[in-house]
């Protein structure tokens, strides 16, 4: 019989029904809250920056960091047992997958991993089981307003985003132009091309063409193109609305991240604008995930929840993009898979 209250509390951690604590996926996703939170921390206190240099002690973290040694310790260890710090003779290292944490290497995960783990997207996923009974974004429910509505109204939260996806389209863009065979001359209109970042690649990797860049007219003019010398006289921005009208004239046109934030009649409208705009025979290339269909993992399987929590979009297996494409007179030709989430759709414009 327990001695005292205290002892008569439950274990935190339940045995399982072999009465050892329970382990694997189940046991990963409850605790995924917590690893979120430890990865939030660390990436606050730029623990992975001060270990740029090689390996230090705790103590040496901790006073650099400006927190204390032994909740630091124990933060590290648990992430330490998901592969990103290793424990080695008293010291602390980085590993290879931990050192994308850094803010001083190409494609640093810093800014996504403080966006993804911000209170905007864990109040939105705290409202999943309400979006499961009414199909409406999570978010809308937190905030009163769309996610898109509640950036513009937020600097701060939305200065976070734009960090985040700068950081992420980076070597996404290098990644395109790697696997897609750009052609030698002609016409790019990067339809809501933000700031121009993966038509500077374009236009950078194929010295042949010229672009336009299409997006709101206050994004355009924060451009990303301007600022590079190679490429004056080989392009212009133009400001717009892409569910009204883009650009006419283009050789090929691209959407970029566009189509996985709409549900599938808003992405019609904007098609349906590209198709108005493009020629018969005119190239369109789609740049998003492609889901598998056969229930392979895939990350962009969690990047679909983050949609539907977030926003109304959804991420597409290649027949929906098929059937989306056909229904604005476009036909699907081809997928290429890129060295990241994203893959490379191309269709082409029908004859109406």
């Amino acid at each position: 019989m327990p001695s005292s209250p205290r002892d008569a509390r439950p274990s935190p951690v339940p045995p399982g029904a072999d009465g050892r604590a329970p382990g694997g996926p189940l046991y990963d996703l409850m605790y995924g809250h917590i690893y979120a939170s430890a990865l939030r921390a660390v990436a606050e206190h730029g623990i992975a920056d001060l270990l740029a240099d090689g390996p230090r002690t705790v103590e040496e973290l901790a006073e650099r960091s400006g927190t204390r040694p032994e909740p630091l310790r124990r933060v590290l260890r648990l992430l330490a047992s998901r592969g990103l710090f290793r424990e080695e003779r008293g010291t602390v290292a980085l590993t290879e997958e931990g050192a994308a944490l850094r803010t001083d290497v190409p494609g640093s995960q810093r800014a996504p991993v403080l966006m993804f783990t911000d209170e905007m997207f864990r109040r939105a996923a705290a409202g999943i089981p309400e979006t499961l009974r009414t199909g409406e974004p999570g978010f809308d429910a937190a905030y009163g307003r769309p996610f898109f509505a509640y950036l513009e109204e937020t600097p701060e939260k939305s200065r976070l985003f734009d960090a985040a996806m700068t950081s992420r389209a980076g070597t996404v863009n290098a990644h395109i132009t790697e696997v897609y065979p750009f052609p030698g001359s002609g016409t790019v209109v990067d339809v809501g091309g933000g700031r121009g970042g993966l038509l500077r690649q374009i236009l950078t990797d194929a010295p042949g063409l010229t672009g336009v860049l299409h997006d709101r007219p206050e994004t355009v003019a924060e451009n990303l193109l301007s600022t590079t010398e190679a490429l004056d006289g080989r392009w212009r921005a133009e400001g717009g609305d892409f569910f009204t009208a883009v650009p006419e004239g283009g050789d090929l046109y691209v959407l970029k991240n566009i189509l996985h934030d709409w549900p599938d009649a808003d992405c019609l409208r904007i098609l349906r604008t590209v198709r108005r705009a493009a020629a018969p025979g005119t190239r369109l290339l789609v740049i998003d995930a492609v889901l598998p269909d056969d229930g392979t993992s895939h990350p962009a399987v969690a990047l679909d929840l983050v949609m539907l929590m977030v926003l109304r979009g959804r991420e597409r297996t290649a027949d929906e993009f098929a059937a989306l494409l056909a229904d604005a007179g476009f036909r699907l030709t081809r997928v290429l898979p890129t060295r990241s989430m994203s893959s490379v759709i191309e269709a082409e414009a029908e004859a109406v």
